[in-house]
């Protein structure tokens, strides 16, 4: 298994910005800057999903795995022979809201996956989150 855990708090947004901005998935594309869309139909809830297409590649469909409103969710991409767990977590703190995103890849074919697309995915955790609260604050000045 390939786990990477990414952890970064800030200040002057609410937990409460973040996952409404979160739970709106078809807006996603409107600050993750590496999306063409993101298409959900129905509730943002366990085994609902939705389609995500990064600029430059086709479509995945994203399994809702894990939703903790207001706290935390889990989705799950499956490629052949591996599935790729991406979960995002609200901590507050009194030094500020803490972000927390653990991806991890399983399976027999793990280390393609994650040498073709998580640690690409990974690796832009920091400057997504950076835009989603940036977003967040925005919304609600």
């Amino acid at each position: 298994m390939w786990i990477q855990t990414h952890s970064k708090v800030y200040q002057g947004v609410s937990k409460e910005a973040i996952w409404q901005i979160w739970t709106d998935v078809n807006n996603w594309a409107a600050w993750h800057d590496d999306l063409d869309y993101c298409k959900m139909e129905g509730s943002f809830e366990v085994e609902n999903y939705f389609m995500l297409k990064p600029k430059g590649m086709g479509p995945f469909k994203i399994t809702l795995t894990e939703v903790i409103p207001g706290k935390k969710f889990t989705d799950c991409t499956q490629f052949f022979g591996a599935k790729m767990y991406d979960t995002h977590e609200l901590k507050e703190t009194p030094e500020g809201l803490r972000l927390i995103s653990t991806m991890k890849v399983t399976g027999p074919l793990q280390y393609l996956w994650v040498m073709l697309v998580a640690k690409n995915v990974f690796n832009d955790t920091e400057a997504q989150n950076d835009a989603l609260v940036k977003c967040a604050r925005s919304a609600h000045e």
